[in-house]
């Protein structure tokens, strides 16, 4: 299970309960992401659920408009977007398009491609194209797959783009996105297709979180890896209302080869000394905490965070414990 509320500096916190009682921990440090030459791709939800989002209030009379109608708080958010992850493109730009649009959410409206500066010279109003009336994730994957086809293949480390993909509601063909992306991921183990992280940021109160973390660990225990070894995982996930500092967004793009800090340790809270880190402490760490734990704390020189792993650990009702093999609140706020 991966952690909803983590302290910072960890990035993301995912824990293992095993059969023997012990916990198996993988968790990240957020860095600025050290992203070279990728392509960068943005998805906004076109469907007509967002119409609330882009302020547009759905009454037809002019009488009860002016009252219904709220802000625009997509395009404040796009734009902030658009702005920190052209940092990190290689054309210095973002692809930015709509989807799920039109009659049953499979369309897809291409928008352009901006700089940090340019973004700020269109409106972003929802699709120009009819609102959705389905969401259908496949056709953006799909757009997105082609359109970076050409595109270096750097490696699991360095992934030749970066898609990221909003959406505010139910994914309803989801089997279909599962398989094709496990066939696209054996495509990227043979080389004959560039690796692509896929990162989907769920917004608003109707998304189905289930889902986000289905795809998130669709590729645990696949063994579906590339010529070095390193498992292929395309897919990310977060909760708009979880994210405070965009750096979050990137909380996957770490190695245990990065080192933050030269010494630490990992104590649980009865402080038994769980890892030690004497040749640094690495950006994705992976240790194991011992029966009855539920906390730990990584000390380092200068300081020490405490993050707690309660809400991930079963109780008596639970269903059996996995084993090691299987494992936009206010969009304004946001910005």
């Amino acid at each position: 299970m991966q952690l909803k509320s983590v302290v910072q500096p960890f990035g993301e916190v995912n824990v293992y309960p095993q059969n023997n009682g012990d916990i198996d921990i993988v968790a990240t440090i957020l860095m600025v992401p050290d992203i070279e030459g990728a392509r960068v791709g943005l998805a906004l939800d076109g469907s007509a659920s967002m119409k609330k989002m882009y302020g547009i209030s759905g009454v037809v009379s002019s009488f009860f408009a002016s009252a219904a109608v709220t802000n625009n708080v997509v395009e404040p958010v796009a734009r902030v977007m658009v702005k920190y992850l052209a940092n990190f493109a290689a054309t210095g730009k973002v692809d930015l398009l709509n989807w799920a649009c039109g009659a049953a959410g499979e369309l897809i409206e291409d928008l352009g491609s901006f700089s940090g500066e340019e973004i700020e010279q269109i409106e972003i109003k929802g699709p120009k194209i009819p609102w959705g009336t389905g969401t259908k994730l496949l056709p953006p994957l799909r757009y997105f797959i082609n359109k970076y086809k050409d595109a270096p293949a750097i490696g699991v480390k360095q992934p030749a783009a970066i898609c990221l993909i909003i959406t505010d509601g139910i994914i309803e063909d989801l089997e279909d996105v599962k398989e094709y992306c496990f066939k696209y991921a054996l495509e990227i183990a043979d080389q004959t297709k560039p690796f692509i992280k896929l990162l989907l940021i769920g917004v608003g109160k109707d998304i189905d979180e289930k889902q986000l973390e289905e795809l998130d660990n669709m590729f645990e225990g696949s063994f579906v890896k590339d010529t070095a070894g390193r498992e292929i995982d395309l897919w990310d996930y977060q909760v708009a209302d979880d994210i405070q500092i965009l750096e979050q967004i990137f909380k996957e793009f770490v190695s245990a080869e990065t080192i933050v800090t030269h010494y630490g340790r990992i104590l649980n809270q009865a402080g038994t000394v769980c890892e030690e880190y004497n040749f640094g402490v690495p950006a994705l760490m992976r240790f194991k905490l011992p029966v009855g734990s539920t906390a730990f704390t990584l000390e380092f020189s200068g300081g020490n965070v405490t993050q707690d792993i309660s809400e991930a650990l079963p109780t008596p009702l639970d269903a059996p414990l996995i084993t090691e093999s299987e494992q936009w609140k206010d969009v304004v706020d946001f910005v």
